[in-house]
């Protein structure tokens, strides 16, 4: 992990546009996942209840922290958005991906799904707001964990969601 760190900061610290860094940490973060030395036991222990996150490393200067999220078959996030750029990577398992984009409307924005995707070990995708907004789900019968790496310190921020949409029903 801490090489990944060394990587990460590297990058960051040219101070790229949002889009860019997240596409640079997403070449650095590809080739880590599924390493078996990558996690600790404890950092792949999920929760019944709901995913979880494991805090691998926040950056002092609150520039970035890299986080292991553990998904049990079913498990889903809400409809959200990001406070930054971000960075997601499949280190086991298999998650499904619906990404969204708003519609204007006569009298409001509305989600339109715009890509259903299935993101399996290895795959890794890159955001920065805006188009950013997706729902994430582990598809697969078994435990999955992705590896994210976000613009911003999740230990202060308590998460990386800016906001949650709702679907319309009309």
């Amino acid at each position: 992990m801490s090489a990944l760190v060394e990587e990460i900061r590297a990058v960051v610290d040219r101070g790229l546009a949002p889009g860019l860094t997240a596409e640079r940490v997403g070449e650095l973060l590809a080739p880590h996942l599924g390493a078996e030395d990558l996690l600790t036991p404890e950092q792949q222990e999920g929760d019944a209840s709901c995913y979880r996150q494991h805090v691998l490393h926040a950056e002092r200067d609150g520039s970035f922290s890299v986080v292991a999220l553990v998904w049990l078959p079913g498990q889903e996030t809400c409809i959200h958005d990001h406070v930054s750029w971000c960075v997601a990577g499949v280190h086991q398992g298999e998650e499904s991906e619906v990404r969204y984009a708003l519609a204007p409307g006569s009298d409001r924005a509305r989600l339109r799904a715009v890509a259903e995707v299935v993101n399996g070990l290895g795959d890794v995708a890159g955001f920065a707001p805006p188009g950013d907004i997706h729902k994430v789900r582990n598809s697969c019968g078994t435990t999955a964990i992705s590896i994210h790496v976000y613009g911003a310190d999740v230990t202060r921020l308590g998460s990386s969601i800016r906001r949650i949409y709702l679907l319309s029903e009309d």
